[in-house]
Formats: C-alpha cells, sequence, structure tokens
C-alpha cells in the first residue's frame, strides 16, 4: 500500500516540493471566484505541509488520508506549531462525515491514486457531499502526455545522506496508467535499513474528469496549468492540470 514505510523519510524526498505554490493557487481560486472560505479539507493531506501551512493562515483545516503514518506525522507537526487541526483516516472512495465545508483540496496527485473509473467518480460524489452549496473543489493531476513524454518506461534516482531512493516506473496496459517500483535505504544509526514499495497510478483525459464531475454535482468547472491561475491555459505541453469547480445548487 502507497507510503506505509515511505511515510517516515516523505518530507525528506519532498523538500523542494512547491507547497507554497498550492497553498498560493488555493487562496487565489478563493478570490477569483469571490467566495467566503473558513472551512477547508484537505483530501490526501499526506505529511499536512499544506494543511499546516493554510491552518497558519487562519483557515479552519481538516485533514484527511489514508495513511495512518502520514497522519501521524501530520498531527506531530501540527503540534509542533500550536495549530489546532483535526486529522481523519478515511478511503476517499468512503468518505463520509464531512459536511458544510467551503473548499475541498486535493494535490500532489493524489487522485492519480484512484485509478478505476467507477471508485473516481465515487469519490468525487463524496467530496461534492461534503462541501455547501457554491463550494469549491480544487484538484491537480498528472496530463496525459507529461505521464507518457516524462515517466513511463524511466528510471530515476536520488541519493543524500539520510537516504536514497532507486525508482523505476513502467507503463500499465492503459492510456495513463503506469506502476512505480520503489527502493529506499534510509539511515538507522549507523546502518541504512531497505524497504520497497509499490504504486499504481492512472490519469484520465481532461474530458472525463469534466464529465464525471458534471455527474457528481458539479458546474463552473475551469482549467489550469502547472500552478499558472489564467484560466483555461492548458495545452500538449502542460504537466499538472488543475480542475477548479463549484458544488451545484439545488
Amino acid at each position: 500500500m502507497a507510503y506505509q514505510q515511505m511515510a517516515s523519510l516523505y518530507d525528506q524526498l519532498m523538500v523542494n516540493a512547491p507547497y507554497d505554490a498550492w497553498v498560493s493557487f488555493t487562496e487565489e481560486m478563493i478570490k477569483q471566484t469571490g467566495k467566503e472560505a473558513e472551512r477547508i479539507a484537505d483530501l490526501g493531506c499526506g505529511t499536512g505541509e499544506i494543511a499546516t501551512r493554510l491552518a497558519e493562515r487562519g483557515y479552519h483545516i481538516t485533514g484527511v488520508d489514508y495513511s495512518t503514518e502520514m497522519l501521524t506525522h501530520a498531527a506531530h507537526k501540527a503540534e509542533e506549531k500550536n495549530l489546532s487541526i483535526q486529522w481523519i483516516h478515511q478511503d476517499l472512495t468512503k468518505l463520509t462525515g464531512l459536511f458544510e465545508y467551503d473548499v475541498a483540496i486535493s494535490y500532489c496527485d493524489v487522485m492519480n491514486y484512484i485509478t478505476e473509473p467507477m471508485d473516481l467518480q465515487k469519490s468525487f460524489h463524496n467530496i461534492a457531499n461534503c462541501l455547501k452549496e457554491g463550494g469549491l473543489f480544487i484538484f491537480d493531476v498528472h496530463s496525459l502526455s507529461h505521464v507518457e513524454k516524462n515517466y513511463m518506461n524511466q528510471t530515476f534516482a536520488e541519493v543524500t545522506d539520510e537516504a536514497s531512493y532507486i525508482w523505476f516506473c513502467s507503463a500499465g496496459d492503459d492510456p495513463g496508467e503506469m506502476f512505480h517500483d520503489l527502493t529506499f535505504f534510509a539511515l538507522e544509526e549507523e546502518t541504512y535499513k531497505r524497504f520497497d514499495e509499490f504504486h499504481h497510478q492512472k490519469t484520465y483525459p481532461v474530458t472525463f474528469y469534466k464529465k464525471i464531475l458534471k455527474e457528481s454535482g458539479f458546474e463552473n468547472i475551469k482549467l489550469f496549468a502547472d500552478f499558472s491561475t489564467k484560466v483555461n491555459n492548458v495545452d500538449e505541453n502542460s504537466e499538472r492540470i488543475f480542475f477548479l469547480a463549484e458544488k451545484r445548487s439545488g
């Protein structure tokens, strides 16, 4: 299962991740829509880097993740910063118990880990249920062209004093489907411990995401590319596609 053992190394490996850009994008989307936003659900919150940043800006945050290990790290981080954040262990395909949120966000490829169309539709439906009418759903996915050009059948590696990894990415049977075979070496005292993880991701055409968003109760769907806040600027060179949708009234 994704991120079980990797949780302890995740922040080290993601030290250069654009967390501030995700936070800025979220606030810009709220501003562009003219919505009042106080309560935000961070779905697939990981170790809480985005959630804690938003909490520091005064939002009331709930972080949801399927990995208890990730949530443990997130809770510890929030406690160190004296932030009051609710952490919930749930699968997005079975998400329940959240109501009347102003905004739901899901970043850093979370939706790419939901690989079955029916599960993705269930997740979108559940997310709609947790939002108030007119509430915002903002998420990102890898573009199909980015996956095909820059991930499939590639090998990646990184070495630091504390940890290293070797990452093999292979193509699946369907367009946009890929499997990640990862081997990690983490420093524990004076020796390195090895562990392995196997991840499965899939991305779909923009038209498919828009279709199931509409079927799940969303409207006013807008697209953005690579953290740009200029609407509908997605093209064949876009790597990360952002979706902004509003929960339909009535």
